[in-house]
């Protein structure tokens, strides 16, 4: 294990991404633990508040990423100085991304239908930086050989074509697939080959006077979100916490 770790983490100088990521993930779950508990009315734990204000844990996880962002810039790629700063660089993504939702929408929706973005955006983040420290590469350009990667028309053939399958994937409303198309070579052509989903600038574009795959692309997308949204909703919520229940709305005329 420890040669293991050396010859593909230490040697290509990984270890600061390794510790980015666990720090990043260790912050984000000890986060979601105390905010639970403080839901829940348990333990010591409770919400900072400055004269009343309540302080979202996003701001000091944007004074975190930025030390540690400048501080492992301006390191050396080895050494304890890049370790250290790529910890606390972790530690503030795992806070600011815990409160993706919040920035997105600004408003508190931490524990809304609306907050289930933040857990996805924290998932596949670490997903992504697990691919790239298992030695994948934006654009596939790690599956280039020595000579092709000697050779600069083939390593931009190769960004480009990658590219091109990503924009595809992500014009048919398939975005995680585009993401991981990028570092994964070949994940992006899947999605830009198949039907494109319904309400996606490729299907309003090219879909509009073609009926037949209207309805195909739309009984497509109803058969895959029937199959994995419940999936995908326990996973968030055994993750993130069940989020509140939406406030019923009255009918028309008090009703």
């Amino acid at each position: 294990m420890g040669h293991w770790l050396h010859r593909n983490i230490v040697e290509p100088g990984k270890l600061p991404l390794l510790l980015a990521l666990a720090s990043f993930v260790l912050t984000f779950v000890i986060t979601r633990v105390v905010v639970r508990l403080i839901r829940a009315g348990k333990g010591p734990f409770g919400n900072v508040k400055a004269g009343g204000l309540h302080i979202h844990h996003v701001v000091p996880g944007v004074v975190l990423t930025v030390i540690g962002g400048f501080g492992a810039v301006a390191s050396a790629r080895h050494g304890f100085g890049a370790g250290a700063f790529a910890v606390v660089f972790g530690m503030g993504a795992g806070l600011v991304l815990d409160e993706f939702a919040l920035i997105l929408h600004l408003d508190d929706v931490y524990w809304s239908e609306a907050g289930r973005k933040s857990v996805e955006v924290v998932v596949v983040t670490a997903a992504l930086v697990g691919l790239v420290l298992g030695g994948f590469l934006p654009f596939g350009v790690n599956d280039l050989s020595q000579q092709e990667l000697q050779d600069r028309g083939g390593v931009v053939v190769s960004v480009a074509v990658n590219f091109l399958f990503a924009l595809l994937a992500l014009s048919k409303g398939k975005g995680r697939t585009a993401i991981f198309g990028v570092i994964v070579p070949l994940v992006a052509l899947v999605g830009a080959i198949r039907l494109a989903r319904p309400g996606s600038p490729w299907a309003k574009r090219f879909y509009r006077r073609r009926p037949r795959a209207r309805a195909r692309s739309s009984l497509r997308a109803y058969h895959h979100d029937r199959r994995w949204a419940r999936p995908r909703r326990r996973l968030q919520e055994w993750i993130g916490g069940k989020p509140d229940p939406e406030p019923a709305r009255s009918l028309p005329g008090g009703r």
